[in-house]
């Protein structure tokens, strides 16, 4: 299977400003208990063995141990409903490392799949926001990082040379709102860490 496809991504996790999970390689306590984490990706631009998979966003639902890289994840995906079911599979597949690229590193720290469905998905990044809104599970907005005080005109917050799927490069952000219901998880991280970047995977 070839493919290619581009895109923004934007995650709200339960961490405290800023993540020790990415900071750290995944090597590193979360802020919590357990990490629980939303990674959203939306697709600009994609096709899989030559089906156009353009203009579909796809988000991640992860609930983790406190060290990430200890295994044990808990993960759920909403396909975009606007997906045709050939659409799906081949996103399914990209997301769930099967067809390689950067998911399939993340693959083996996955112990159980807790649900897939299908829901409608709207994503809109407008400047240093970034919002979600899926059906009536998940609603989220995360803003992007300037200091308010010293240089409120100033460049976004960046942290580099990141091990994280989406970028290397990621904004240091921060949600202004966090309500997430699905498959059996609830949680609320307004307030809490994001990051948002550009992504560009192939194989």
């Amino acid at each position: 299977m070839a493919w290619r496809l581009n895109g923004t991504y934007f995650e709200n996790c339960s961490c405290d400003m800023v993540c020790p999970c990415t900071t750290s390689g995944l090597t590193m306590p979360a802020d919590q208990d357990r990490c629980q984490v939303v990674l959203a990706f939306h697709v600009d631009s994609g096709e899989v063995d030559g089906l156009d998979v353009s203009d579909k966003t796809v988000v991640v639902v992860a609930d983790t141990p406190q060290v990430m890289s200890e295994g044990n994840w808990r993960v759920g995906v909403v396909m975009d409903a606007a997906a045709t079911p050939e659409q799906a599979s081949a996103l399914g597949a990209i997301f769930g490392g099967q067809a390689g690229g950067p998911m399939a590193g993340l693959a083996p720290l996955i112990s159980e799949m807790i649900g897939m469905e299908a829901a409608t998905i709207a994503y809109t990044d407008d400047g240093r926001r970034h919002s979600l809104k899926v059906g009536d599970l998940i609603d989220i907005e995360i803003e992007d990082f300037v200091p308010p005080q010293l240089l409120p005109d100033g460049d976004v917050e960046m942290l580099t040379g990141m091990f994280h799927p989406a970028n290397s490069t990621l904004t240091v952000a921060k949600a202004n709102r966090s309500q997430v219901s699905v498959f059996g998880l609830q949680f609320a991280n307004e307030g809490k860490n994001g990051h948002s970047a550009p992504f560009s995977w192939a194989a």
